[in-house]
């Protein structure tokens, strides 16, 4: 099959589409023909070679977390699927961005939802949810999100507006009216959040959701008061250092399935900046490295 594949660590140039050999579904899982991928700031740390010594991945690797495709294999074990499915889902740590993929946690696609969006929703849609998780019960409680219009950021605004929460998201002037098309009241983020929030929410922030590459996490902390209402999936080191919990996607059809409900209610559309095709990996990782927003890879 053609997959973009990287044979060592590097720069974005370090990709090329080659021919590699085709996966297959095992047990528990099952293999999509992919229709597009998107470029995770995992995905751009892996190619890079930044985590090699923790997270070694065997050369060539393909890119790629998460995927949206047709399903045309099915494993051993598998009941709740049916070849010819359309579906979005997480595969493993580095293997998605090919003509096919396997994936261990899947969800049908909202009949709302392109191409491209149920693309943009695996990781960030999982991501976003297993951190609202570990918050508890956000019904009539305001949630403040750092980088709410990021792709997991809008993904879990959307998904605590929806539990009953009111949300403040901090981000660009440039993205705040699409922060208030979310239901979000948007601030700016940096030096004076906490005087900015205590002028939206006078009664107090009940949790903190840290979810852009920002220093703010002694700032969240303060703001909220208790560090097991502060979650980051973002800094391991600051939540090490300040006693906050940091919180991972997990293979997890129910948490797909959850963001996959509230798709097709219309109460959360995947954000998509920008579309590639694969034979623009290069570029599609070069913008995503240049962290601009969320990048799709449509297949041929």
């Amino acid at each position: 099959m053609l997959a973009a594949r990287f044979h060592t660590y590097g720069s974005p140039d370090v990709l090329l589409v080659d021919d590699a050999p085709e996966p297959h579904a095992g047990d528990g899982s099952i293999r999509v023909r992919v229709l597009a991928t998107s470029v995770n700031p995992i995905d751009v740390i892996l190619r890079a070679g930044h985590l090699q010594q923790f997270l070694p991945l065997t050369l060539p690797a393909i890119p790629g977390r998460d995927a949206v495709g047709i399903i045309d294999e099915i494993g051993q074990g598998v009941s709740d699927a049916h070849v010819g499915d359309r579906v979005f889902g997480l595969g493993g740590i580095s293997d998605t961005t090919g003509e096919f993929a396997v994936l261990t946690a899947w969800a049908d696609v909202p009949s709302a939802w392109s191409t491209a969006q149920a693309a943009a929703a695996g990781l960030a849609s999982a991501t976003a949810a297993a951190a609202l998780e570990t918050l508890g019960d956000l019904n009539e409680r305001t949630l403040l999100i750092e980088g709410a219009s990021g792709a997991v950021g809008s993904a879990a605004a959307a998904f605590a507006v929806a539990a009953g929460a009111t949300v403040i998201g901090t981000g660009r002037a440039s993205n705040h009216a699409y922060l208030e098309s979310l239901g979000i009241h948007p601030t700016t983020y940096g030096a004076g959040l906490a005087d900015r929030v205590r002028d939206l929410a006078p009664d107090g922030v009940h949790a903190a959701l840290h979810s852009a590459p920002s220093k703010s996490l002694p700032d969240l902390l303060g703001i909220v008061g208790d560090p097991s209402r502060v979650v980051t999936v973002i800094d391991d080191q600051g939540a090490a250092r300040l006693g906050l919990r940091k919180v991972d996607a997990r293979n997890d059809s129910a948490l797909l399935r959850y963001a996959a409900a509230l798709g097709e209610k219309g109460l959360y559309t995947p954000r998509v900046d920008h579309e590639f095709s694969l034979a623009d990996i290069v570029e599609a990782h070069t913008v995503a490295e240049s962290g601009s927003g969320k990048v799709v890879i449509i297949q041929p």
